[in-house]
């Protein structure tokens, strides 16, 4: 085995996996909250798949498995860090927030781009506050477009469980956000 393998193991890994990177990194900076986080996460992730770039040929459904190892590889981290003592320092959230607020709109106007920067501001304020479970299932599910299988397959937790989760999820979101950006918990009834 030598240590600096070829250019061709090098673009096979690229042509394998870097059609999937794009959703890797969302899921990844959704699940740590930061970009640096979520940088050092997909790092972590892509090291360890180079060394099994062999075995990811033969996976049939890519896009679900490395979501999985993505996600296995955040609970592992997690669980390691909270063994730890850290001081938490808030590092400014709104690096991530300016990047999704960044992205291109459909030719906006000011006051569309006003609701849709406060719905953005309100639905990131209402997932910090949900559980991790709960938070995880929506992003999963919702955000990146998982079926529940699929999120089976990625966290190992029952698609029953999952679907438990994933409306009480929903429920928690409907309460916390507001239905219209200045409005003091209005709701629409039917």
């Amino acid at each position: 085995m030598t240590i600096f393998p070829g250019s061709a193991d090098r673009d096979a890994f690229d042509r394998l996996l870097g059609p999937q990177l794009p959703k890797l990194y969302r899921l990844a900076y959704r699940l740590t909250g930061t970009v640096a986080d979520a940088e050092d996460l997909l790092q972590d992730v892509l090291i360890k798949l180079y060394g099994r770039r062999q075995e990811l040929t033969s996976i049939e459904d890519l896009s679900p498995w490395l979501s999985r190892v993505l996600y296995n590889q955040f609970v592992d981290d997690r669980r390691r860090f909270a063994r730890r003592r850290l001081a938490v320092v808030n590092d400014s959230s709104a690096e991530g927030a300016a990047q999704l607020d960044a992205l291109p709109a459909a030719d906006l106007g000011p006051a569309d781009e006003a609701a849709l920067t406060f719905s953005i501001r309100d639905l990131h304020t209402a997932l910090e506050q949900m559980s991790d479970e709960h938070r995880e299932v929506v992003l999963l599910h919702d955000a990146e477009g998982y079926t529940l299988e699929e999120v089976h397959r990625i966290t190992g937790v029952a698609v029953g469980t999952l679907k438990s989760r994933l409306h009480r999820a929903r429920a928690r979101l409907r309460d916390l956000i507001e239905v219209e950006p200045f409005a003091q918990k209005l709701r629409v009834s039917y």
